[in-house]
Formats: C-alpha cells, structure tokens, sequence
C-alpha cells in the first residue's frame, strides 16, 4: 500500500511508493489487484502492508470490507502501535483479517507479551534495527530471537528486513517459520523497467528468478532440518 512517508522503509521501497503514486496508484488500484488476483488463485495467502494514514484516509470500517471482500487474509500496519488496537486492530480481528505485529531486536521480554496480545496470522520479526533494506541481517542472532519470541506465543515467526540472497533465505530458514523479502525484489524490478519506468520484457524473468533462488534457499534448509 504505498504511502508518501513510509517511514520505516528504506531508499528502494521509499522510491518505489512515489513511483507508484505518480503512476496513480492508490488503495482502490491495490484492492483491485487483489480483486484480479483471486480470480485466479484463491489459496495463496495474501497479506497488505504499509502505513495506517492511507486506511484512515479511506475509512476504517470501509477499508476492512473492501479489504475482505477483495480477497485479503492480513494486514501488517506498521505504525500502529498495541496501546492503539482499539482503533484498528480489532476492528481488523472482527472483520476477520489477521493482524500482524512486528517485534524487533530491541523488543524485551517485557514488551513483547503487549506487543503479541492480539497478534495473528504470524509474527514479523525485524532482523536489524534500522530501516528496510539498509544492512543485512546478522543470521548467527536470528534463531536465538526466535526461540525468545516463541516463548510467548504460538504463532509462526517470519524473519524479514535485509535479506537479499538465497544463502541469507537459508540461513534464516533454519531458525524461523518463513523468510521476508521486500527491497530485494523491489531492486530487482526496479532494474528492469525501460527509460519510461515501464515493465520491460525481462521485467517477470527478474522477479520470478530472484524468488526461486531465494525459495530454494528456504527450502534446502527445511530438507537439513528434516534430515
């Protein structure tokens, strides 16, 4: 959901936001992908992310209906904070969407149990401190954080911010339940647009390849675990 001042993003997703919203996209264009998307796939999960002035702006109660009906699973709003879900969060339970908290490294043992109250779907751990796509993760740390997390919920926990190669995918995946790409991929595409900032024909080839290098990272690490 691109939003002009997505303050924890990093350069590629700050520029790619603006990219999007001279281009003219706006929370109706992003629902309607949505809407486009299940047409043809109705079991892939699919989870919106951003910023909580673009939902405002467009009304709580609207945005949760829209959002439903269009197809969406959860929603990871990152500038909302858990003193704040009477004003979204549940709302966003009763709808029936998950609402995905993030806990970060400097998220003690004290914090946590408020930040995962009324988390669900899965928990997003934030690898570094600092913006997306700015440093890359410290993958010796990540299964210690999980496990910490873990003891206050049940809830799976993906590791996202920083990840950018399938040795990092993998590395990741040996000690957490999913692994989180964002400004990789935005790279990736931003690469391959033409002088217009159109998709150009290596546009898919560029994604898709760097998802499947990243997804057989995730995997070779699940078959040592399995082993």
């Amino acid at each position: 959901m691109p939003f002009t001042d997505p303050m924890a993003d990093g350069p590629a997703i700050q520029a790619a936001g603006l990219r999007a919203l001279k281009a003219g996209q706006r929370m109706t264009k992003t629902l309607a992908l949505v809407r486009e998307f299940r047409k043809g796939d109705d079991d892939t999960p699919i989870v919106l992310m951003g910023y909580y002035n673009p939902i405002y702006i467009y009304g709580n109660d609207r945005f949760l209906a829209d959002a439903k009906a269009a197809g969406v699973d959860g929603l990871i709003v990152v500038d909302l904070p858990p003193e704040e879900d009477e004003e979204f969060c549940l709302p966003t339970l009763k709808a029936g969407l998950n609402f995905i908290r993030l806990a970060t490294p400097t998220t003690d043992d004290k914090r946590l149990p408020t930040v995962l109250t009324n988390a669900s779907g899965f928990v997003y751990y934030v690898s570094i401190t600092g913006i997306t796509g700015a440093a890359a993760p410290d993958t010796s740390k990540i299964a210690t954080a999980v496990t910490r997390i873990k003891h206050h919920t049940k809830l799976p926990v993906a590791v996202g911010f920083g990840v950018r190669t399938a040795e990092q995918a993998r590395a990741i995946a040996e000690g957490a339940d999913g692994v989180v790409v964002g400004s990789a991929l935005v790279d990736a595409l931003h690469q391959s647009l033409d002088k217009n900032g159109k998709a150009g024909a290596g546009t898919v080839k560029a994604v898709t390849g760097l998802v499947s290098a990243l997804a057989q990272g995730v995997r070779s690490a699940r078959r040592v675990a399995a082993v």
